[in-house]
Order: structure tokens, then sequence, then C-alpha cells
């Protein structure tokens, strides 16, 4: 019953730092309990956070907007006060190409209108920008406060993999959260969402709902061979899945493929897993930091190197998933599946690409990406 418009409050029972001090990145892991809540999830599941933007950044939009924070104006069906909707309702985080030429066109601002008709410039402009900088910069003097919110888009829910499973860990779903930061037109960023929950103190409440994910699912067959690639936080859905093949007893063969920056900073659960490989409910791990050596190696390289295991455990019936960056990993991922098919496989390009399409088909290649 709990929803993005009527979220449970999961309290927040541990946040900790995985990234050791001096790691360029901060990884959070989560644990929310879910006493009260019925909720009950599968590994491959993601929980949805509804977030808010920071007060400080809402206070700053208000000043240069300089209007009265208690204008109505209409967001998501409803009459709100001005304020209310840009903290809860509204993405002020970011900024859109979409939004810049609405706003040039709204407004009648001569010089952003000719801006925003030169994609490369305006793809170079919106990066790490956010509505507050093109309001400073070119400010609505023919806006009013409902016409500006009528520009904005949804502030969207964050979907994140739960690092859990529900049989080891009754009441509770945990989350592994890379905190977004940067810096960014002379400003310091903090993602809207993943920078409130590394703040959370133990007891805060965390507004979520579940999201199912059955295209991304442990095979039903306990005995079947699993083959996990992630990089990053896209390890956060295989805890949950050795956890729950721990727990179950499951007799299938395990293997991590996982890659990050750092082995000393960046090895996320890193003593978990290996207590998992120490007790053999981890069959094999192998590890990809790119930027321990002088020439970059990531997960996919690992795979070009263990081609003949990994197309032998494909013949056992594995079942391979990918979990991580949409844009690079997966596709990176996938070509190096491709010439192993090809090259272990004795099979053509054309015959590889069916081989891996007949694997979708059978459930036998999921992938998780974002």
């Amino acid at each position: 019953s709990y929803t993005r418009k009527n979220p449970f409050q999961a309290s927040v029972l541990v946040n900790q730092r995985l990234t050791a001090r001096g790691s360029s990145k901060d990884v959070r892991h989560l644990e929310l309990s879910l006493e009260g809540s019925g909720l009950r999830y599968e590994p491959g599941d993601s929980l949805g956070v509804v977030p808010r933007n920071r007060e400080q950044d809402v206070d700053a939009l208000l000043a240069a907007l300089d209007a009265s924070v208690d204008a109505p104006v209409s967001a998501g069906g409803q009459t709100l006060a001005l304020r209310e909707a840009l903290a809860e309702r509204c993405e002020i985080g970011t900024l859109s190409a979409g939004f810049v030429r609405r706003y040039a066109d709204a407004t009648g601002d001569a010089e952003l209108a000719r801006f925003a008709t030169n994609e490369i410039e305006l793809a170079r402009y919106v990066h790490a920008r956010d509505v507050l900088d093109l309001v400073r910069a070119h400010p609505p003097r023919s806006l009013d406060a409902a016409g500006f919110v009528k520009l904005l888009r949804p502030l969207a829910p964050r979907l994140y993999s739960i690092a859990s499973s529900a049989n080891a860990t009754p009441g509770e779903a945990h989350l592994t959260v890379g905190v977004v930061q940067y810096e960014g037109a002379g400003r310091a960023r903090r993602g809207v969402v993943s920078g409130t929950l590394a703040e959370l103190p133990e007891g805060a409440a965390v507004p979520i709902y579940l999201h199912r994910n059955p295209s991304f699912r442990l095979p039903a067959d306990a005995s079947a061979p699993i083959v996990m690639i992630g990089a990053g936080t896209g390890i956060a859905p295989f805890r949950a899945f050795v956890q729950e093949r721990e727990t179950l007893g499951a007799t299938g063969k395990n293997w991590l493929v996982f890659g990050d920056r750092s082995f000393e900073l960046d090895f996320l659960y890193q003593a978990e897993w290996l207590g998992w490989r120490k007790k053999a409910v981890l069959t094999r791990i192998d590890v990809a930091f790119s930027r321990d050596q002088l020439n970059k190696i990531y997960v996919q390289h690992r795979l070009a190197e263990h081609g003949a295991a990994l197309w032998a455990w494909l013949q056992d019936g594995a079942h391979v998933y990918v979990c991580g960056d949409a844009a690079r990993m997966a596709p990176d991922v996938e070509s190096a599946l491709l010439a192993i098919v090809r090259q272990h496989g004795g099979l053509s390009d054309d015959d590889a690409q069916a081989y891996l399409l007949e694997l979708q088909r059978a459930r036998r290649y999921q992938r998780d990406v974002y």
C-alpha cells in the first residue's frame, strides 16, 4: 500500500561509510527498518526514496526569484504555496536543456534565446549547473511564480537497488548509496537524495516505497551457477543475491567480478566478500581496480582474461547479471561477452549476437543499469 505519494517512513538503523578515508568517493551503507510496513522484497528489487530539496537551496532560489514564499502555484495537480512546491514537487537541483529553452521562451530573454539554440554550447552550459545558476544569471522579470513553477520538471524519486536479502535480514532493507558531490560554476554541489541520505543520523526517517524489478531475479533453480558483474555501487544487488543463496542453502556456484577505483580505498563490502570466499559460498572473485596501476583495468578486461572459464560456466548453464553504469560499463561488458562467445565458442559475429539474445530470452543474461 506504500507508494511514491504515500511512502513508508523507514527508520535509519545504520549509516556507515564504506569507502576509506582518502577515497575520492563517499559511498554509504544504510540499514533501514521496515518494521510495521508489511513490505516484502526479493533480491533484485529496489527502494524508491521520495526526495525533498534542501532548505538552503530552496531559500536561495526564493531569494533569486524575489517572490513571496506563500504565492499560490500549481504543482502535481494541487495548489500549493511556492515554498512547498519548490521543496517537495519541483526539480531544482539539476538543469536541463529543455528547461533552459522553456525559460528563454517564457521570459523573452533574447540573449538566453540565442544561446539556447546552440546545442553544443547549451549542453556545455547545463553541465554542473542548476536552476539557481540560471535564475541568478537571467532573472525572470516578466514571469510570475506560477509561471515559473509550470516550467520546472517534477521532482522524481531516486531508486536504489536493495543490498540485502529479506530472508537474511528480516525487517530490514540495506542500501549502497554513492554520494553525488562535485564543484560546478564555482559552487559545491551534492545530490538531492544521496547528499541527504549521507547526513542522516540513526533514528531519522526516510520516506520509501518498494519498486519491484521482476526482470532482475535469481534463477529458480538453486543449483544453477551465477556470474555477477558489477562496478561501484552496482555491487548492491549482488550482496543481496549471495546473502539469499547462503541463507537458503543454494548449491549453485557464485562468481563475482567487481570493479572500482582503488583496492585500498574502494573495495565495497570487502570483508564480507572475502568471508564468503573463505566459506566457499563465493566460488571465485575477480576484481578490477582501475587506478591501482598505470594502465586502467576495468571489469570487461577481467572478463576477457578469464574468457575460457566464463565460457565453461555458460556451457554449464550459468546465469549472467550486470549492474552499473548504462552509458559506458554495460556496453563495454556486453562487447566483452560477445568477444568471449566468438572466441571460445567458435561463433561468427551474427551467431554470437544470436547466442547472447537467446540467453536474454531464457533470462540467463539480465541487466540492471542506470
